[in-house]
């Protein structure tokens, strides 16, 4: 995407409107999904989405064809969810992720990205298939900023590069919050994964799905 005014192309009405119908339409289930994992609320959902679209399609021209929308579109709801949560909120909840992300060293947060793609292919499927209603509840009881990492990776499925861009935050940052938050859902969901087979006697926690890998 460029920041030069004069390097933006000028699409007319009809071209904007066929390519914006043709490239962000489809991601309409995705981000609803999106914005209620994050509002918790389906009003609100429907007014996100809605905003959303709404900011797309006025800075469509900035949008670079054959680039990720859905990516796109994400960075944008995500903003405004903030921006919207900050005016509701005089003070908002935010984490300190300076204590949190003392506890791992850089060797910690970058040493998973090639070994780890299959065990997070598998990862995603599992949180598919276990995604009934205590799953749901744990998920939504995390803090927002450590439900939308286990949302943005686990069940959408985008790449660290791409919750990068999406979080406006470095690769490093992703990965080591993306391991806490799968830390605290997995403390919310011991008993739950028991109950399914999971961490029972001789297995080893590790064999729960949403544990990060040994690194």
């Amino acid at each position: 995407m460029s920041d030069s005014p004069e390097r933006i192309p000028k699409l007319s009405k009809e071209e904007k409107d066929r390519r914006f119908q043709a490239e962000l339409m489809p991601v309409l289930d995705p981000l609803y999904n999106f914005a209620f994992r994050l509002t918790l609320d389906e009003d609100d959902a429907n007014d996100l989405v809605q905003e959303t679209y709404l900011k797309a399609y006025r800075f469509f021209e900035y949008f670079e064809p054959g680039t990720n929308a859905k990516a796109w579109l994400f960075r944008i709801l995500k903003n405004s969810f903030i921006n919207d949560f900050r005016k509701k909120s005089k003070q908002p909840a935010k984490v300190d992720y300076s204590e949190i992300e003392g506890y791992y060293n850089s060797e910690d947060v970058e040493a998973d990205s090639d070994a780890g793609s299959t065990s997070t292919d598998m990862r995603q499927q599992a949180v598919r298939d276990l995604i009934g209603d205590e799953v749901a509840r744990a998920l939504n009881s995390l803090p927002v900023d450590f439900r939308t990492v286990i949302i943005l990776c686990d069940l959408e499925g985008f790449t660290y590069e791409e919750m990068a861009k999406v979080l406006d935050i470095p690769i490093g940052t992703v990965r080591s919050r993306l391991h806490r938050a799968r830390n605290f859902l997995k403390e919310k969901l011991e008993k739950y994964a028991k109950s399914m087979g999971y961490g029972s006697e001789g297995d080893g926690e590790d064999d729960f799905p949403l544990t990060e890998e040994s690194e």
